[in-house]
C-alpha cells in the first residue's frame, strides 16, 4: 500500500531538513522525501498547515504489564502514546514480576507487537528484581531486545554494585539509566523540601538527594567509561553536574518531564496528590535551570516518565499517595509550549523529542529519511485545546493538567504506514 502525504512542513532533524514538502510511504517504509511528488497511491494525506515529523519517542514510561493491569496495560499504553504522536517508548522494568529475564521481556515485545498502537523497547532491571544485589543477565536481555537497564525508582546503592553494571553494559554499548537519589537523604519525604511543604506541614526532599546520586553516577561512568543516561533531571544541581561531565568527556546523557519544566511545588497546595511525583516538583531556580538545559543542549531528551495510578492509590493523604503521573497525552503540547515561550526552537523541540531519544537507546527510529520505517506524527501546532482527564486514552486519569488550555496536538499518527490514530 501506498500512501502520499502532501504540503505538510517536513521536520526531521536527524537529516537536517525543514520544508514544505512531501512524504512517500510505500509498505511501511518512507521511499521519498521531496517537493510535487507525484505517485499514483492508495491514499494520499493533505498535511497542508501541519507539521509532518518522525513519529515521537519516549525514553521512560511505565505500562505496568505484566501484573499491575488495573492500571495501565500494553494496549492502553500504546493506545495513549499513538494519541500523543508517540509511535516509539520504553518500558521501565518496575513490573510483576519484575523484567529481570527473558521470559518477561519476550512477552512485552511480542504482546505490542500483536495488540500495541506503538513500539515498545523494554528496559529490563539493572539487578535481579530489583534487589540490588545481583545483576541481571545482561547480555541474555539484550539479545532478546532491552535497549538499557535500569533500577528505575529502586536507586541501587552499592557503589560496586553500579560499577559492575557499567562495566557489564558497557560490553554491549548499552546504557545504565538511572533514578537519581539518595534514598537514606529522602527519609519520608514526600514533595520538595522548602517553603511550600513548611507550610503544608509536609516533610520535605532536598536537592541534595538527587544531586548527590547524579554525582555519584556521572563519577561512575567517567570511571569505568561506561554509558550513563539520567532520568528526569530535576534540580539545578542536576543539570549543572551533566553539563560539567559532558564537558569532560563523560558518556552522560539525561532527559527532562514536562512536569518539571512547566509546574513547581506551589502545585501541591491544597495537598494536590496529582502534583505528586518523584522527584518531586521544585522551586522556579530548578524550573529555570530545566529550561535552560533543554536550551543550551544539556538536556538530550524530553520524556514522560507515564506513571499510570488507580484512583484510590491516588485519593488518599498526600503523604502516602503514589508518586507519578500520566502523560503521553500532554507531552507534545507542553513542549510546544516551550517554543511558544521562547525557551527553544521548534527544531529543538522535534529532536529532543525523536532523533536524540533514538540515539540515545539505538533504535532505528527517529527520521523521515528515505528507508526508515515510517513512523510519523502529523501536528496541528496551532490547535487550541483543552486538556481533559476523562477523555485519556490511559486506564489512570492521575493528570494535574486536566482542565488546562493546551495548543498543539497531535492530529494523525502512523506506525509503519499505518494510521494508528486520528483526532
Amino acid at each position: 500500500m501506498k500512501t502520499l502525504i502532501k504540503n505538510g512542513r517536513v521536520i526531521d532533524p536527524a537529516n537536517k531538513i525543514d520544508s514544505v514538502c512531501d512524504v512517500l510511504i510505500d509498505s511501511g517504509v518512507i521511499t521519498e522525501v521531496g517537493v510535487n511528488i507525484t505517485a499514483n497511491a492508495d491514499e494520499t494525506i493533505d498535511a497542508t498547515g501541519l507539521l509532518i515529523t518522525p513519529g515521537l519517542i519516549d525514553l521512560h514510561t511505565h505500562l505496568r504489564d505484566p501484573g499491575q493491569e488495573y492500571k495501565e496495560d500494553i494496549i492502553s499504553g500504546t493506545r495513549a502514546a499513538a494519541a500523543g504522536g508517540v509511535t516509539s517508548l520504553t518500558c521501565m522494568p518496575n513490573t510483576t514480576p519484575v523484567n529481570d529475564c527473558l521470559a518477561i521481556t519476550k512477552y512485552i515485545i511480542s504482546r505490542a507487537k500483536e495488540e500495541g498502537s506503538a513500539n515498545v523497547f523494554p528496559i529490563a532491571s539493572i539487578s535481579k528484581g530489583m534487589k540490588g544485589e545481583i545483576l541481571s543477565e545482561m547480555g541474555e536481555l539484550k539479545a532478546g531486545g532491552c535497549v538499557g537497564f535500569s533500577d528505575d525508582g529502586v536507586p541501587v546503592v552499592s557503589g560496586e554494585l553500579m560499577r559492575r553494571a557499567f562495566e557489564y553494559a558497557d560490553t554491549f554499548d548499552m546504557p545504565i539509566l538511572t533514578h537519581a537519589e539518595d534514598l537514606t537523604l529522602v527519609a519520608g519525604g514526600s514533595m520538595n523540601d522548602g517553603p511550600v511543604a513548611t507550610e503544608l506541614g509536609l516533610k520535605g526532599i532536598p536537592w541534595v538527594a538527587e544531586d548527590a546520586a547524579t554525582s555519584r553516577e556521572i563519577m561512575l561512568a567517567e570511571f569505568t567509561g561506561g554509558r550513563l543516561h539520567v532520568c528526569h533531571v530535576s534540580t539545578k544541581g542536576s543539570v549543572d553536574l551533566v553539563r560539567q561531565g559532558k564537558a569532560r568527556g563523560v558518556r552522560v546523557t539525561c532527559e527532562a518531564t514536562p512536569h518539571h519544566f512547566t509546574l513547581t511545588d506551589e502545585a501541591v497546595r491544597g495537598y494536590n496528590t496529582n502534583a505528586k511525583m518523584n522527584p518531586p516538583l521544585r522551586s522556579q531556580e530548578d524550573v529555570d535551570a530545566v529550561r535552560a538545559g533543554l536550551a543550551d543542549g544539556t538536556i538530550d531528551a524530553i520524556a514522560t516518565d507515564h506513571a499510570p495510578h488507580h484512583y484510590d492509590e491516588k485519593n488518599v493523604e498526600f503523604a502516602v499517595a503514589m508518586n507519578g503521573i500520566v502523560g503521553l497525552e500532554s507531552m507534545l503540547p507542553l513542549s510546544l509550549n516551550l517554543v511558544e515561550e521562547g525557551v527553544i526552537t521548534l527544531n529543538q523541540a522535534i529532536s529532543l523529542l525523536t532523533s536524540q531519544p533514538a540515539q540515545i537507546i539505538g533504535i532505528d527510529r527517529g527520521t523521515l529519511g528515505v528507508g526508515a520505517i515510517a513512523d510519523i506524527a502529523l501536528i496541528d501546532p496551532a490547535l487550541e485545546w483543552e486538556f481533559k482527564a476523562e477523555n485519556l486514552q490511559s486506564k489512570s486519569k492521575n493528570t494535574p493538567f486536566s482542565g488546562w488550555k493546551m495548543k498543539g496536538a497531535a492530529v494523525k499518527t502512523i506506525l509503519a504506514g499505518k494510521t494508528v490514530y486520528s483526532r
